[in-house]
C-alpha cells in the first residue's frame, strides 16, 4: 500500500489523516484488505489504522467502532498468517499494535473485551513459547489496559490459565513485561479480589516468595507497593511464614 508510505514521510500530514479517518469508504477499503488481503497486505492495513488512530481520541473512536476493524485485527493476532515465522510475529506485532493504540479509549477497550474471545486469544500467544519478546510486552500492555475495566477483570479471571500465565511472565521476560504482569495481577487479585486468581498465584511455584524479591529489586515505587499489597492478600489467604512479614519493609528477613 502506498498509502502507509506517504504517511511515514517527514512531513504533517495532519489535515490528511484527519480526512483519511472521516473516510468511510477507505475505512471499510481498509477492513476489506484485512479480511481477505494477504498477510503484508494485512500487515500494512493495520499499520496505516495505528497511524491514523494516533492523531486525536476521536479518530481512535472512528475507527474502533467501525464494523470489522476489531474483529480482523484479533483475527490477525490469532492467525498471524503460514508465510514464515518472522511474517506471522510481525502480524501477531502489528496487530497488538495497533489494538494498543485503539484501547487508548475505554469505549474501544470495552468493545474488544465484548468480542467474543478476545482475551483467550490473548492468552494463546502468552502461553506460547515461541513468542518474540516485544509480543509478550504488548500482549501484558493490552491486558493491562483491559484490567483497567471491570468487565476486562472478569473476563481475565473467568480463563483457567490465564492469570498463571500472566504470573509466568512476571519474570524472565523483560522489565517491561515484568511491570505489566504486576499491573495485572495487582487488578484482579487486590482491587477485584478475585479468589480464582489469587488461588492461580499461590499455586504458583514460589509465587509469593518471587514477588517478595520482586518488591527487593530496582522496580519503580509503584511496581513496589502494588507488590506489597498482592503480600498481604497473599499473607492473609496462606499460613506460610508471611503471614508476620510487614510489606513495608524493604529487605527480606525470611527467619
Amino acid at each position: 500500500m502506498i498509502l502507509d508510505l506517504v504517511l511515514k514521510e517527514d512531513y504533517d500530514y495532519s489535515e490528511l489523516i484527519r480526512s483519511m479517518v472521516r473516510n468511510q469508504d477507505l475505512l471499510s477499503s481498509i477492513v476489506l484488505v484485512l479480511r481477505k488481503g494477504n498477510l503484508e497486505a494485512k500487515i500494512k492495513s493495520a499499520s496505516l489504522l495505528e497511524i491514523l488512530a494516533f492523531q486525536e481520541p476521536e479518530s481512535k473512536l472512528l475507527i474502533g467502532e467501525k464494523d470489522g476493524v476489531l474483529s480482523e485485527l484479533l483475527r490477525l493476532i490469532s492467525s498471524g498468517g503460514s508465510d514464515s515465522s518472522s511474517s506471522s510475529s510481525t502480524a501477531i506485532e502489528t496487530g497488538l499494535s495497533c489494538l494498543i493504540s485503539l484501547s487508548m479509549s475505554r469505549r474501544i477497550r470495552l468493545r474488544i473485551i465484548r468480542n467474543k474471545g478476545s482475551v483467550q486469544k490473548l492468552g494463546t500467544i502468552l502461553m506460547n513459547s515461541e513468542s518474540r519478546v516485544t509480543v509478550i510486552e504488548k500482549v501484558l500492555k493490552l491486558l493491562e489496559m483491559i484490567s483497567a475495566v471491570t468487565e476486562g477483570r472478569t473476563a481475565i479471571c473467568d480463563d483457567p490459565f490465564i492469570v498463571k500465565s500472566i504470573f509466568q511472565k512476571m519474570f524472565k521476560v523483560s522489565n517491561a513485561a515484568t511491570d505489566h504482569a504486576v499491573v495485572i495481577l495487582w487488578s484482579v487479585c487486590y482491587l477485584y479480589r478475585d479468589s480464582k486468581a489469587q488461588e492461580s498465584v499461590m499455586k504458583s511455584i514460589n509465587g509469593s516468595s518471587k514477588i517478595l524479591l520482586l518488591m527487593q529489586s530496582n522496580c519503580s515505587a509503584s511496581i513496589r507497593q502494588m507488590c506489597g499489597d498482592l503480600l498481604k492478600i497473599f499473607r492473609v489467604n496462606s499460613k506460610s511464614c508471611l503471614s508476620s512479614y510487614d510489606t513495608k519493609t524493604t529487605h527480606i528477613m525470611p527467619f
